[in-house]
């Protein structure tokens, strides 16, 4: 089932989500939805306050649901280590039409639970790590344009207020 996904404004996505703290059919639920909406979207993450549901859970596949082992759930994510820097441009389902270059790390390691409660150690770099890190963020109640100069946030957001006012939001 598609799920409608949050846009900029949405006071959910300004909140820290809470703890996922149970592996169960209501789980692979909610996931099995969030995937259909990322892939549908289409997007390479996901994370549940996007669609309302505020958990420290996302779907995250870089191939856009083209290569099956690239497909994950993270389920209260961690970040252990962090090296070098990356910038490239980024956007966000929650914020359509919009993007900019974003500072985030260029290696990570990150400790996760999967859709089960196992636990999990990603060591990603590059693309990976950019969405992780975007994630991650989103369940912290960040989002990519708050990462950005003052200059270029605002700038952003005026041209949001001025699609909120003529209704394209």
């Amino acid at each position: 089932m598609l799920l409608p996904i949050l846009k900029y404004g949405a006071p959910e996505l300004k909140r820290a989500s809470s703890p996922v703290d149970f592996f169960n059919g209501q789980l692979e639920r909610i996931v099995r939805n969030m995937t259909e909406t990322m892939y549908a979207a289409p997007g390479i993450g996901l994370a549940a306050v996007q669609v309302g549901i505020e958990l420290r859970l996302a779907t995250v596949d870089l191939s856009v649901g083209e290569e099956k082992d690239q497909f994950m759930v993270i389920c209260n994510p961690e970040v252990l280590s962090v090296e070098g820097e990356q910038k490239c441009e980024e956007g966000c389902l929650s914020i359509p039409e919009f993007s900019e270059a974003v500072v985030r790390p260029r290696r990570m390691i990150v400790k996760a639970q999967d859709l089960h409660g196992d636990e999990l150690r990603i060591e990603a770099d590059g693309l990976l790590a950019r969405c992780l890190c975007h994630e991650i963020d989103h369940m912290n109640g960040v989002l990519f344009i708050d990462r950005l100069s003052a200059l270029k946030r605002n700038l952003i957001r005026n041209k949001i207020r001025k699609l909120a006012r003529s209704g394209e939001w």
